[in-house]
């Protein structure tokens, strides 16, 4: 077992041979000389311990909260969908969908703001034994008032959870070197989203065995396997970091509570200290500090952005299999489901094209957002417009074109979000402005899951024109993140982002009192990486 050093001692080891580990230089930025691999390797060691633990505890979160999508359309020949065994209309349906919404919106950030006063760990592993509790429980559900009570429930307990691992980044990375992380574990909601699809097919050959309906088995195995998740996060996730020398403190019901392993050790645990020093100085926020980033305006151009974006991608998760049967009225439910599964394909190719990319070129943020947005607005016309009723595939294919221009849209946005909020605001920026900016956005879920589709009744008519003004509100929303985008750049080209309070570091050679100072990774921020260091520029 690796031993546990102080700084003092380490301080001689990080210097051994002539080599640097004074991260207040870069060889990126040609502010030194530095050894920049020593640091990769660090944050690599991170990403095996974190970014797993987050892919598999969201892909089962994903799929507890879309499943009711694909249950409306699974055992239809035999009456056996989640309308006809509860007895509901496609209209309860969707308010079911939005009532969860309404619930993520209010509790989301206090969910998050909880989640910085308590242990990181341990609030996520709560969320995810909760909501596997609920999921399991839906398989119980009768009538109209448990699948509401339900969908309520499921929409408090897993409030904070996506904004909780954005805020959850930050205290291990420099939040320029989040969204490609970010993106990494998105993809288990496209994973989710296809594999579900998949094997959804599955559980409708499991209908009637033991009494239980195809959906009912679905709903059953996936909130037993996440409890069963949940606990292991116990173990698996490693709690904030606390500077080299330093123990948690075990008091009250952390007594009680498994502890996990440090996420670094040694030589390690120094070098990210040096190179991210912000994070372990945490000064108590206030409401004041609090009330100064609500009142933040860059805030709300990342709200609208989010809104759009997060609108479209929940609308046709939860609708997938309904648009897909509204342009082909013949294909059979096993069909629709696995014809469901590509569209998310698509959304995983586009993440781990561009969001790596996005680290990049960091200050073009909003030109990877936009872009991405634009295939998804062409996608939704072609949704709308094209092919024939001889030749419906044509909108089939207009629907993989929104799948692939969703897929960085949100990680990218929570990346912006973290970027502008940290160095302005500090610990409690990230995590109230992720959370408002994620329970706000999903206002636009609620939109489209209650008042578009299935719950607009006179546009759910049977015909070639069936959802034709759904996805055009759709094309609408889109277009006011655009917008947003556009002038959150130009404001921030014009006005800055300087911070709002001091934010101290050790990392520079200014002292405390002095003014605003940096660590290693903020200076390396100041410039973007671009193509230097990929694999055809290494020598």
């Amino acid at each position: 077992m690796e031993k546990e050093l102080t700084r003092e001692q380490l301080a001689p080891q990080a210097c051994e041979n002539g080599r640097s580990h004074d991260l207040g230089n870069d060889a990126e930025t040609g502010l030194g000389v530095v050894d920049i691999q020593r640091i990769e390797k660090v944050y690599r060691k991170l990403d095996l311990r974190i970014i797993p633990a987050f892919w598999t505890l969201y892909f089962l979160c994903s799929a507890i909260r879309s499943n009711v999508g694909l249950a409306q359309t699974m055992n239809l020949a035999q009456e056996h969908d989640l309308g006809s065994e509860l007895n509901i209309s496609p209209k309860e349906i969707s308010t079911g969908l939005a009532l969860f919404y309404v619930c993520y919106v209010i509790f989301d950030l206090p969910s998050n703001l909880v989640m910085t006063r308590l242990s990181p760990r341990v609030w996520m592993s709560r969320i995810v034994i909760a909501v596997g509790i609920i999921g399991s429980c839906m398989a119980a559900m009768k009538a109209a008032w448990s699948f509401y009570l339900l969908r309520l429930l499921l929409g408090i307990v897993i409030a904070g959870m996506w904004p909780g691992m954005a805020y959850y980044l930050t205290l291990f990375y420099p939040p320029s070197r989040t969204g490609k992380r970010i993106g990494q574990y998105f993809t288990a909601a496209q994973v989710s989203a296809a594999v579900v699809s998949l094997v959804s097919a599955g559980f409708q050959k499991m209908d009637g065995l033991q009494g239980l309906v195809g959906f009912q088995w679905m709903f059953l195995l996936y909130g037993l396997v996440a409890i069963c998740v949940g606990i292991g996060l116990l173990w698996w996730l490693p709690d904030r970091p606390l500077p080299p020398g330093e123990t948690p403190e075990r008091t009250g019901l952390h007594k009680w509570i498994p502890q996990s392993r440090p996420a670094l050790t040694g030589e390690d645990a120094l070098i990210h200290y040096q190179d991210l020093t912000r994070v372990y100085r945490r000064p108590r926020w206030t409401m004041k500090d609090l009330w100064h980033v609500v009142t933040d305006w860059r805030l709300w151009p990342l709200f609208v952005m989010y809104f759009g974006v997060v609108g479209v991608g929940i609308g046709v998760q939860n609708y997938a299999t309904v648009i897909i049967r509204g342009t082909n009225a013949s294909l059979t439910s096993i069909q629709l489901s696995l014809l469901a599964a590509p569209i998310w394909i698509m959304d995983l190719i586009a993440i781990l094209l561009v969001t790596p990319f996005s680290d990049r070129f960091h200050r073009h943020r909003g030109l990877f957002f936009s872009v991405p947005v634009c295939i998804q607005i062409v996608g939704l016309l072609m949704t709308t417009y094209a092919g024939s009723v001889a030749n419906p595939w044509p909108r089939y294919g207009g629907l993989l074109l929104v799948g692939f221009g969703l897929g960085p849209t949100v990680p990218i946005t929570m990346t912006w979000t973290n970027e502008i909020f940290q160095p302005r605001h500090g610990e409690v920026g990230v995590a109230a402005a992720a959370a408002l900016v994620s329970g706000l956005g999903n206002l636009g879920s609620i939109l489209t899951t209650y008042a578009l589709f299935a719950g607009w009744p006179s546009d759910a008519r049977a015909g070639r024109q069936q959802y034709r003004n759904s996805t055009l509100v759709m094309v609408g929303i889109l277009c006011l993140s655009i917008v947003s985008a556009a002038v959150m750049t130009l404001l921030l080209r014009h006005v800055g982002n300087g911070p709002h309070a001091k934010q101290i570091s050790s990392g520079s050679s200014t002292s405390e009192g002095e003014g605003v100072v940096m660590d290693g990774a903020a200076r390396r921020e100041l410039q973007e990486r671009g193509f230097g260091r990929l694999w055809w520029s290494r020598r």
